[in-house]
């Protein structure tokens, strides 16, 4: 059955069996069960006096603390009012108190006591058994009720009561539910509801640095309303999540918190427990996680139901060590000390259930008629004293009964103020008291309570949100016991107040201990959400060339970037280029600098024997040309190594190919007229067209046009300029990353530069082959046979390396020296074949450079066509060709440029 619809079932059982106003017949009327406290303005109270009872019994044993403790100081408060002259003057407050045996069923049926007096009934037809009407003894009228205790109860009474427009205060009942002023009008509070503890716990939890928290929750109003006002601000507030939400049985079945335990250990990484439960569920939840051997792996945290009592945690300190508890702001009033401890089985005959009281403090038996002595273990004697004969501690409630008790002596004071001014006691206009009326001056109330702190109402009659934060602590203190850390302040100031440096945890460590899902990503990690829960992740990290944008993003850095060490932002990436002081610089610069050198050497002894035979037999005008080219192959080296500029990379792609070009034209040109003259030789005696050192120059400068002619094309289609290429040296590890300053050179380009030249080469050897049988005395197209073929190899070795280190990460260093040294190789084996034995000769053995006797081409070629018939005559009588005639032993240098026509 609903909750709302419960009190119109009451309502209507009340009319049709209900309780009636009290006739009876020549004898006094009786009354329920309760403590009557006459005066001018009647006030009802409802309070636990007893527990709940087992099953058929709806009261069990007397509740000290929660029950007699909080009525007696609504009756304390009474009497305070009573005695003051200032507030309600010449008025008396009076009271109707009932038992609701912590039962929410039970205290509405007790409660319809408060609305009979506005019941209307007809008894005109009554009559008693000698036809007399009936004595009607009408009950007190009752204004409005102190109470109840638990939410559960003031929801279902609060229901009947706003039937019947009768204001209530709660000391207790802090659930948010009552905060709805459209259902609970007539319902205001002295105690902040739980929607401002569950916000201060909000904050207690991220203080804390937790994000991942599971709850626990008794069944029933309170549990359930407050975990739900908590999980609701966390998810409006952000940053928090549940890992579990469980609720606790009313009546929870053997081995429930054991498995509750368990199912908590699901979600190891939510150590923190946020609790709303009751006294004996906190002490079975504790018991469970000692049974389990999980003392230390929970962090509580517990609402005000916890607070500072001792009696939760009481053989359970261990497990209990470092909870954090929250109390609304109270003190302990030290009027009612007095008062109470002063209370004795005489002085307080009005308190109904005091002698059940007496009897559970001192564990005594009062005598009663009919006893038999031996029954009772130990006699009650009336001499105890509370406080002295048995343990006191007023119980934290007291304050907010009685700042209760005073609201409505303050608003019926204000009321009388404006309705009865200058009247003494209660005039027309408060006869009867309108419930709304006195809602209207409840709300308006605004005084310093008992503990000295303001009380007041919003508009939905809660009280503002103070509170108090303890932790129970072992070691800290001389001796265990809560300790108050901070100060919680509810919604009306959203802030906290926590002293994170006071605060101990299990084992009496200091450093927070950790309630998260998923712990902070690494800088240069993202977050990958795991889906339905915003607090846990899995970390990812920025790979490659990535950097952390933000916590969820991994962004590329630019072409020209790199990631820093801890990839949170980029970096230009460092530029590169082949230093002078390089290694792989050191061996291309001395192979090139002794060329050079060599060359230089070379020119000069040419020059200063310029007129000499074997200068002039080795055809000056070609070998100071192709000794030209091999002079600039050697200079690339130093423009393939220096910074690249525009200027740089112009000589670069001019001069790449170009020495190489000037070479094998040089060479091509004199191998192509050795055996042109040698195979003319063997047809007839006149010389071949174009041998003359004129003709072989514009040859080889023709030749070497085509070169010329392209690098100029190229040079005008695409200027030179230098890039920086961050592809070349773009390492899978991006710490190895480099770009590279170079000419706008590819590999392909390299390649094509170098054909032409290659192309000559290639065509040179051929000729060198084809002229390989030309006789020795004539012949120097072997030299150049051998050089040729030893060129070759060296740049058959080139290609495979130059390009099988195309991917290498030192690539510029690698081509760039493989390049260098193979052109450098062929030179130098250019410059030792073809002129380092004429230059030998020159220096060394002088005497052999000396002119013989001109000879004419009639006789170079008589000599060739003999030695032809020679060579064939020995290679058929199985001779070796080497056994020649003397004549033909004898080295002879012939120059070929000299030689004359001579008529046949």
């Amino acid at each position: 059955m609903d909750s709302a619809n419960v009190p119109l079932f009451w309502i209507w059982s009340l009319w049709a069996f209900g309780p009636h106003p009290s006739w009876v017949c020549g004898q006094q009327p009786t009354q329920p069960h309760s403590i009557r406290i006459d005066g001018d303005i009647t006030l009802g109270g409802l309070f636990p006096v007893h527990a709940r009872g087992p099953a058929g019994v709806p009261c069990g044993e007397v509740k000290k603390e929660k029950g007699i403790h909080r009525m007696e100081a609504m009756l304390y408060a009474l009497d305070q009012i009573n005695s003051d002259p200032d507030l309600l003057p010449n008025m008396t407050l009076g009271a109707r108190i009932l038992d609701t045996c912590s039962r929410d069923t039970y205290a509405l049926e007790q409660s319809l006591t408060f609305v009979q007096a506005l019941i209307q009934k007809d008894t005109s037809d009554v009559r008693c058994s000698n036809g007399e009407p009936p004595i009607i003894s009408r009950p007190e009228r009752v204004v409005a009720v102190i109470g109840a205790s638990a939410s559960s109860v003031s929801i279902m009474v609060a229901n009947v009561l706003r039937l019947f427009a009768i204001p209530q205060i709660s000391y207790a009942s802090t659930a948010p539910e009552l905060s709805d002023s459209n259902r609970y009008d007539y319902f205001s509070r002295v105690v902040p509801p739980d929607s401002y503890q569950a916000q201060a716990m909000v904050d207690i939890v991220k203080a804390l640095g937790w994000n991942y928290v599971s709850t626990l929750a008794s069944e029933g109003n309170y549990g359930e309303s407050g975990v739900d006002a908590f999980v609701q601000i966390s998810r409006e507030a952000g940053g928090v999540c549940i890992a579990q939400s469980i609720k606790i049985p009313r009546e929870p079945k053997p081995g429930e918190f054991d498995k509750l335990i368990k199912r908590l250990m699901e979600t190891p990484n939510a150590r923190g427990i946020i609790i709303f439960a009751n006294e004996d569920d906190i002490k079975r939840v504790l018991e469970a996680s000692r049974r389990a051997n999980l003392t230390g792996q929970f962090l509580w945290v517990g609402s005000d139901s916890w607070g500072s009592k001792l009696s939760p945690i009481l053989k359970l300190e261990d497990v209990a060590e470092g909870a954090v508890t929250i109390l609304p702001k109270r003190a302990s009033i030290e009027g009612f000390d007095q008062y109470f401890t002063t209370r004795s089985l005489e002085n307080n005959r009005r308190n109904i259930w005091f002698a059940e009281y007496w009897e559970e403090d001192f564990r005594c038996k009062l005598t009663r008629p009919g006893m038999q002595p031996e029954e009772v273990a130990r006699k009650c004697t009336g001499e105890e004293r509370i406080g002295r004969d048995s343990s006191y501690e007023q119980e934290g409630k007291v304050q907010f009964v009685i700042d209760a008790v005073y609201a409505m002596a303050h608003a019926l004071h204000n009321m009388h103020r404006d309705l009865c001014p200058g009247q003494i006691g209660v005039c027309e206009k408060m006869d009867p008291i309108h419930g709304r009326t006195l809602l209207h001056y409840i709300l308006a109330v605004n005084f310093n309570g008992s503990a000295g702190t303001p009380v007041m109402f919003n508009e939905n009659g809660d009280a503002p949100g103070r509170y108090d934060i303890f932790q129970y602590q072992l070691t800290n203190t001389s001796a265990p016991g809560y300790r108050a850390i901070g100060q919680a302040i509810g919604q009306w100031t959203e802030y906290l107040r926590l002293n994170i440096e006071d605060m101990q945890w299990s084992g009496g460590q200091k450093e927070i201990p950790t309630s998260v899902c998923s712990l902070p990503c690494n800088s240069g990690e993202r977050k990958k959400m795991v889906k339905g829960v915003s607090c846990c992740w899995h970390c990812e990290l920025c790979d490659g060339y990535q950097y952390q944008l933000d916590e969820f993003t991994c962004e590329m850095c630019p072409f020209d970037m790199r990631p820093n060490p801890n990839r949170t932002a980029c970096r230009p990436t460092p530029i590169v280029k082949l230093e002078w002081s390089s290694p792989w610089a050191v061996l291309p610069i001395f192979l090139a600098i002794l060329g050079i050198l060599g060359t230089v050497f070379i020119v000069i002894t040419f020059i200063r024997f310029n007129d000499t035979p074997i200068v002039r037999a080795s055809g000056r005008e070609l070998s100071y040309v192709l000794l030209t080219g091999i002079f600039l192959i050697y200079t690339i080296t130093f423009l393939m190594i220096a910074e690249p500029g525009v200027t740089v990379c112009a000589f670069r792609r001019l001069f790449l190919g170009l020495g190489m070009a000037i070479s094998y034209s040089a060479l091509l040109t004199k191998t192509n007229r050795i055996y042109r003259i040698f195979e003319q030789g063997k047809k007839s005696v006149t010389p071949p067209k174009f041998i003359s050192p004129t003709s072989q120059l514009v040859i080889t400068f023709s030749l070497m046009s085509v070169q010329i002619v392209s690098v100029v094309i190229w040079l005008g289609v695409q200027p030179p300029h230098s890039i920086i290429d961050y592809e070349e040296q773009r390492t899978p590890n991006p710490e190895f990353a480099q770009g590279v300053l170079k000419c706008d050179m590819s590999d392909l380009s390299i390649i094509c530069c170098l054909s032409y030249s290659i192309l000559l080469m290639v065509t040179c050897t051929v000729y060198a082959i084809k002229a390989r049988g030309v006789p020795e005395n004539f012949n120097e197209a072997k030299p150049i046979g051998f050089t040729m073929y030893t060129t070759c190899i060296v740049w058959l070795a080139f290609v495979p390396i130059f390009f099988g280190t195309a991917q290498s990460a030192e690539k510029i260093y690698i081509q760039t020296t493989t390049l260098t040294v193979s052109m450098s190789l062929s030179a130098s084996v250019s410059l030792g074949m073809l002129y380092m034995p004429k230059v030998y000769i020159i220096i060394f053995h002088p005497e052999q450079n000396v002119q013989k006797r001109k000879r004419s081409f009639k006789a170079a070629a008589t000599a060739v066509n003999a030695s032809t018939r020679l060579s064939q005559k020995g290679a058929q009588n199985g001779e070796s060709k080497d056994e020649k005639p003397d004549s033909l032993q004898k080295v002879t240098y012939i120059s070929y440029t000299e030689l004359t026509m001579v008529p046949t």
